[in-house]
């Protein structure tokens, strides 16, 4: 439904709400001239049964509905911001209005421009044709654009249900790992048992915050490092971590708790399976309008790295985001690199403020 505002506000921009699409964007206006096209040809089709095609009369009577349609265009697209203020009966209303005024108008100065080709015609009956022809269309094109709209929003909230559903399956998997350290920690260590109870905290806030699904590549390092902090005590010197972050790359906006589960994977199929431990290489830049993400670890000799269903479950969940966030504008490739395992992401490069 069209937003509501309050008499007297400020005329708002639509939003992606709004059932009446852009109409003077490029898209909208070559889908606006070929229909009217599509629909002067099969009139004249019709109409030449069983007399000659009217190749003579195809040209007047293009640039007529080119001129109709078009202008219409430009005035429900010009109008669009104060539409948006209305319900959707007055919108509809409204923009019916606008056609019929176009094409009575345009009707009249036809049988000016060209009396010739319309004298036998009488101007009442054939003004208020062509009236009830383009209300009848136009009305037909608004339910449409109405239907896609709702279409739109039941896809926005299902896939809004399938994002939530696919952070929740995140959270309880690092949060039993982070409670078995501290758990660990409390009767030898307290002060550090402590100190991971608030890295576990910020973790949690952050976690929580299912309004916020993007975040910044500095924000995400945030988080990645309390994570570190945590995994480190229950694994010491095992553990080590290099970062290569471009500056470049730190504003960059990607999905939130992205390569957080990236580390735990690394840490916790990679890491935490090899007697020694091992270094993780994160790489983070940005090149050719993308944004690059690279985690990198040891893997066990025996190569299994991934046989585990959690890494599966973490890695398919990240990949599904990734795929519903960025359809066809991203690429996710997890696989062994000789004796490493390696997970490279791409993304379409976002800055934030």
């Amino acid at each position: 439904m069209p937003r509501r505002e309050p008499p007297g506000a400020a005329s708002p921009l639509p939003d992606d709400d709004f059932f009446l699409p852009d109409l003077c964007a490029p898209r909208a206006v070559f889908f606006a001239v070929l229909l009217a096209e599509l629909l002067v040809l099969v009139h004249h089709l019709a109409d030449s049964v069983p007399a000659p095609f009217d190749w003579q009369g195809l040209g007047p009577s293009s640039l007529f509905v080119q001129w109709c349609v078009l202008l219409s265009s430009a005035l429900l697209c010009v109008l669009r911001p104060l539409l948006a203020r209305f319900s959707l009966p007055l919108v509809t209303v409204a923009s019916l209005a606008v056609v019929a005024s176009v094409t009575a108008l345009s009707s009249g100065l036809a049988r000016l421009a060209y009396p010739p080709t319309l004298a036998s015609v009488q101007a009442p009956g054939w003004i208020l044709r062509n009236v009830l022809v383009a209300v009848l269309l136009a009305a037909i094109v608004l339910r449409y654009f109405y239907l896609q709209q709702q279409l739109g929003l039941q896809q926005r909230a299902g896939l809004q249900a399938r994002l939530s559903s696919l952070r929740s399956r995140i959270h309880p998997h690092f949060l039993f790992n982070a409670l078995n350290s501290i758990a660990s920690l409390i009767g030898a260590r307290p002060a550090a048992a402590e100190s991971a109870v608030e890295d576990l905290a910020d973790l949690l806030r952050a976690s929580l915050r299912e309004d916020e699904q993007e975040t910044t590549v500095a924000e995400e390092l945030a988080l990645c490092e309390r994570y570190l902090a945590i995994e480190a005590l229950r694994l010491g010197d095992r553990l080590a971590v290099s970062w290569a972050v471009d500056d470049s790359a730190r504003k960059a906006r990607l999905p939130s708790l992205l390569l957080q589960p990236l580390l735990e994977n690394a840490v916790n199929h990679g890491i935490a399976r090899l007697p020694g431990g091992g270094r993780i290489r994160v790489v983070i830049e940005t090149l050719d309008g993308e944004l690059r993400l690279s985690v990198v670890n040891p893997m066990p000799g025996d190569g299994e790295h991934g046989a585990g269903s959690g890494e599966h479950l973490a890695l398919d969940n990240i990949r599904q985001r990734l795929s519903a966030l960025y359809p066809d504008r991203h690429r996710f490739r997890a696989a062994p690199a000789g004796d490493s395992y390696a997970v490279a992401v791409r993304l379409p490069l976002a800055l934030g403020s």
